[in-house]
């Protein structure tokens, strides 16, 4: 797993020589040219991360592109400004207010962290500041009372994932289901989203729900709580460190009863397989995804493929970790270069009502028609969710239920 990241890490650092490189050719006829910012709160300093660099080289690779083909507003390069909210809440409220007093920054796109990002909502609608979500899966992220509404999402919710969880776990061949949630702000959306889920399925049985605090050291514990409550599958809410110690410790006592284990995506964000160790192997660990290269739009992709392989020499897309965020960001950038043409300048809330009123667009994990809409804050939709897995080479492989 670790070439892995080292060939994200690789992309990423060659895509910004070269995204520099783009923009520098913009100002060299007739003098300088004051670029467009776009500022990305990520959680680069959280361990075993993969999903910042993940999205930034989605963000970056789309900035290549835009800025090859002579940027925004008649020659205006974009250029990105990345800030590290360490999946701290607080942090992510003073990035959110240093992005906002940067003249000409038009948007802020968030990172995986649920809980950043609602509470960047508030204070994003007070500076009016457009909040595009490219991970985070919490419900409420859009769905609020602020109007008019500056969060934008191209990317999983809550209430899409859950309703597939729990079909999964029927399919796997037992209806007495178990869950496991983080006692925050992600883990209460997808409590709300299973009782929803669970009022549409009178034939499954929640036999037992467990919260559990990120940090724990041992959720062997919780697990087994849930295998004594007569569960026959395990609904598990959590992010790559929590997922990985529940999978060591299952290695560590074979004695253990193995029952399918149905993830949500925040194991994809992080170094799962590293960290899990050869235990994942022998388990029956599934998880939620909506963008995969292997489903990736065909002229999209190609457009893609030949970007990174100019910026970096990669060929071999599939060994990129986290790629939902490499593909719901470089969506997105694309969608929010058309947005600040359509506006016509970096007014925020001009390029807001432009979000939602674009035309098509054909991207890499979908064809947007449109992407967003004054009713409809959300890029993408439930018939997107699949489900994959880890190969043993750490890639990840979709599958079927």
């Amino acid at each position: 797993m670790k070439h892995i990241l080292k060939n994200v890490t690789f992309v990423i650092f060659a895509a910004l020589s070269s995204i520099l490189f783009s923009s520098s050719a913009l100002h060299a006829e007739g003098g300088p040219v004051n670029p467009v910012y776009v500022g990305f709160d990520g959680s680069y300093g959280v361990k075993n991360s993969t999903s910042s660099k993940a999205i930034e080289l989605g963000l970056r690779a789309a900035m290549h592109e835009i800025n090859a083909a002579g940027g925004v507003l008649g020659g205006r390069p974009l250029e990105l400004i990345t800030k590290d909210n360490r999946s701290v809440a607080a942090r992510g409220l003073v990035n959110l207010e240093e992005f906002a007093a940067i003249e000409d920054l038009v948007a802020v796109i968030g990172d995986r962290f649920s809980p950043v990002l609602l509470q960047q909502i508030e204070p994003a609608h007070a500076k009016q500041m457009p909040l595009l979500d490219v991970w985070a899966a919490a419900d409420d992220i859009t769905e609020h009372a602020f109007t008019p509404s500056y969060t934008f999402r191209l990317s999983l919710k809550d209430s899409w994932a859950m309703p597939a969880m729990l079909k999964q776990a029927l399919a796997k061949g037992g209806n007495k289901i178990g869950v496991l949630l983080p006692n925050t702000g992600w883990g209460r959306s997808n409590q709300k989203a299973l009782e929803a889920a669970l009022a549409h399925s009178p034939q499954a049985q929640l036999v037992g729900s467990i919260w559990y605090n990120w940090g724990e050291q041992d959720m062997l514990q919780h697990y087994r709580s849930l295998l004594s409550s007569g569960a026959q599958s395990v609904l598990f809410v959590t992010n790559d460190l929590e997922g990985s110690l529940l999978v060591r410790q299952l290695g560590e006592r074979p004695d253990v009863l193995r029952v399918p284990i149905i993830s949500h995506w925040g194991v994809t964000g992080g170094d799962m397989v590293e960290a899990s160790g050869p235990a994942l192997a022998g388990l029956d660990f599934s998880f939620v995804q909506t963008f995969s290269f292997a489903r990736a739009r065909p002229q999209a992709l190609a457009a893609f493929k030949k970007t990174v392989k100019e910026m970096a020499g990669i060929d071999d897309l599939e060994k990129l970790a986290s790629p939902v965020g490499v593909g719901h960001g470089y969506d997105m950038m694309h969608i929010l270069a058309k947005a600040i043409d359509t506006a016509g300048s970096t007014n925020r809330a001009t390029i807001r009502d432009a979000l939602e009123n674009l035309g098509p667009h054909n991207g890499l994990v979908r064809d947007y028609n449109p992407p967003f809409s004054a009713n409809n804050h959300e890029a993408l939709g439930p018939e997107l969710v699949f489900f994959a897995k880890y190969g043993a080479d750490g890639m990840i492989v979709p599958v079927e239920p």
